[in-house]
């Protein structure tokens, strides 16, 4: 098999193009010869002249030996023998499983964890407090049009995770030289996604067709073997010393149950707790993929003194802007007749930057042709997220603009800190929205700020120390700042007046009611100038990034968990063996693939530890 790189061909080539340069590439003529597309990318760097670049596997018909004199004679670095890596699950192991393994959630990382134990005959138990995709979406959508929130069951917990309402992006920077990346890829395929993510640059599924996909999964764990459990929480742990002839690496304790509850009656419903019945099941080995939503059971796992770590994760808000603004800047075209005939979709985008603080700014979950969703999970607390249908087709494009927090945000080194901060900061966006997403036009965001905090002595506002050029400080701007012109803020207020509200602005770009709201007060000051620093500068790299059309909304503040729970080398945690941390929940993964590969990774450790589970 011959692998060809940097294959390029004008964005809307013809039919038979690309076959064509293959040919013309290995100089086969007529032979017969089949190609599979192993990567593809859209090169904008000349745009609006834009190409399509592709790598291929090509099957020639050669042998090996005809092969490799076929690459003597070409002579070209573009052109090398494909070396495929094949993905391996390890050989089980011997030591006895007296119950089957236990996955706690339903998300990426436990549904290919619950699979990959399935399918080897380890007979998993996969326990979620949401509810299946059909009832979940229901709930959903009654949400974004009610507001009737259940807590069990939303946008953060149900069967899928959280990534099932989202943009549904395959890429990662996991570097993986294991092959599970492809597998994860092959096994969404065999699903019903789209074949086009197995080369995409970026591979995308999007929300509309994870519905039907994820289901198909749960099926498979089924037919092989497993059992899913639907609106059932784990509530608490159980645990014995371990045996003090075991090495000194081995936790002090080993788990050896769970304890059950039906999630509506733990969730609090009009029951009481005579009606409670909790379950107790007996477990040696049980996988803890809960997602970085599900804060009870992190609380539980701190009071049963598992050792946790505060993690940094990042806070700020979503920017909508309409997606012609996004296709002109980066195609350098943006009609949608035009994308059709060169077969573009929706442009994404991805922006960094440094503030003068020294903190990153930064794009992160962006959603081509998406909606800004209401993402709450908890009553009386808000928080965003970004989703996109498989056909980006919205019209409007979306991503979460963010600084990195850490101990000194937060205040305190406690642990569980960077959860206390993630909560008071959606309590205040619940109550800026009366319950509704706030938003606000960002020309209005900074304007207000500046204005609110004129007479603030913060040197960052007023020092002459300030790089004036990345903070685009003309004399118009200053005056903004420090309010010393009546004129400059009469100029902001007749601007203002001739806009349209953000909340109306925004119609059709939200997912959930939505409500103007002084946005540029939620974020602590330091914060807020770390992101309108940001949003300057994204301004210079994109037209019109931060201007009239740019609509802001908060609060993004669950880009990945805010603890981290310690493993040892065998994957378990460093508090009580037996039990493995696992996915985005417990700090090893920041998206779908990263979580769905981190579960096959715990498969394979729990396999490769004990032979397959066969007890009735």
């Amino acid at each position: 098999m011959i692998r060809i790189s940097q294959l390029r061909l004008p964005c809307g080539y013809a039919e038979g193009a690309l076959e064509n340069k293959i040919r013309k590439t290995l100089r086969l003529g007529g032979r017969a010869l089949r190609y599979t597309i192993v990567r593809h990318s859209v090169d904008a760097r000349k745009k609006p002249q834009l190409f399509d670049t592709y790598t291929v596997d090509v099957d020639t018909g050669l042998g090996a030996k005809e092969e490799s004199s076929l690459l003597r004679r070409l002579k070209n670095k573009n052109v090398s023998m494909a070396q495929g890596a094949e993905y391996r699950f390890p050989e089980s192991g011997t030591e006895p499983l007296p119950h089957r393994p236990v996955v706690i959630g339903a998300g990426p990382a436990g549904l290919f964890c619950a699979l990959f134990l399935a399918e080897h005959g380890y007979r998993p138990l996969l326990i979620e407090r949401g509810r299946r995709m059909e009832d979940r979406t229901a709930d959903v959508e009654r949400f974004w049009e009610t507001g009737r929130l259940d807590p069990a069951s939303n946008v953060q917990f149900g069967e899928g995770g959280a990534g099932t309402f989202s943009d549904g992006k395959l890429n990662t920077q996991v570097n993986d030289r294991t092959g599970r990346s492809a597998q994860v890829l092959r096994i969404f395929v065999d699903a019903g996604a789209p074949q086009s993510i197995l080369y995409e640059g970026m591979p995308h599924i999007g929300t509309d067709r994870l519905r039907e996909v994820i289901p198909r999964i749960r099926r498979q764990i089924e037919e092989a073997g497993g059992e899913v459990r639907f609106e059932t929480v784990c509530t608490g742990f159980t645990f014995a010393d371990t045996d003090s002839t075991e090495l000194d690496s081995v936790p002090s304790r080993r788990l050896t149950g769970l304890t059950l509850c039906p999630a509506n009656l733990q969730q609090g419903s009009s029951s009481t707790e005579d009606e409670w019945t909790d379950e107790w099941i007996p477990a040696e080995a049980v996988v803890f993929a809960v997602g970085h939503s599900a804060r009870d059971t992190i609380e539980e796992l701190y009071r049963e003194k598992i050792p946790l770590e505060q993690k940094q994760f990042a806070v700020g808000f979503r920017v909508a802007h309409p997606q012609a603004l996004i296709d002109e800047s980066q195609y350098g075209i943006c009609e949608a007749e035009d994308l059709r005939r060169m077969r573009l979709t929706a442009s994404p985008y991805k922006l960094t930057a440094r503030a003068s603080s020294g903190r990153g700014v930064y794009s992160f979950c962006m959603c081509p042709g998406g909606y800004i969703v209401n993402a709450s999970s908890e009553q009386e607390h808000l928080c965003v997220n970004g989703m996109s249908d498989e056909g980006r087709d919205s019209g409007w494009a979306n991503s979460a603009i963010v600084i990195t927090v850490g101990e000194a945000e937060f205040g305190s080194d406690h642990v569980l800190a960077g959860m206390v901060f993630q909560r008071k900061l959606e309590k205040r966006a619940w109550e800026m929205g009366k319950g509704s997403v706030p938003v606000q036009q960002y020309p209005d965001f900074r304007s207000s700020f500046f204005e609110d905090n004129r007479l603030l002595s913060d040197k960052r506002l007023l020092s002459d120390k300030v790089d004036t050029d990345d903070l685009k400080m003309n004399e118009g701007d200053l005056n903004k700042c420090c309010g010393d012109l009546k004129t400059a803020a009469d100029e902001l207020k007749t601007v203002a007046d001739s806009l349209k509200t953000a909340e109306g602005f925004t119609s059709g770009a939200v997912k959930g009611a939505c409500r103007n709201a002084p946005l540029h007060r939620l974020l602590p000051p330091d914060l807020t100038i770390d992101f309108i620093e940001g949003m300057d500068q994204f301004g210079r790299r994109i037209k019109g990034f931060d201007g009239r059309d740019a609509v802001v909304a908060g609060i993004e503040s669950r880009t990945s968990s805010p603890v981290r729970i310690p493993r040892t080398d065998t994957l378990e945690s460093t508090g009580a063996a037996g039990l493995y941390p696992c996915g985005e929940g417990a700090g090893y993964a920041g998206g779908i693939m990263s979580a769905a590969m981190d579960g096959i990774r715990i498969a394979e450790a729990i396999a490769g530890r004990y032979a397959p589970y066969t007890a009735d």
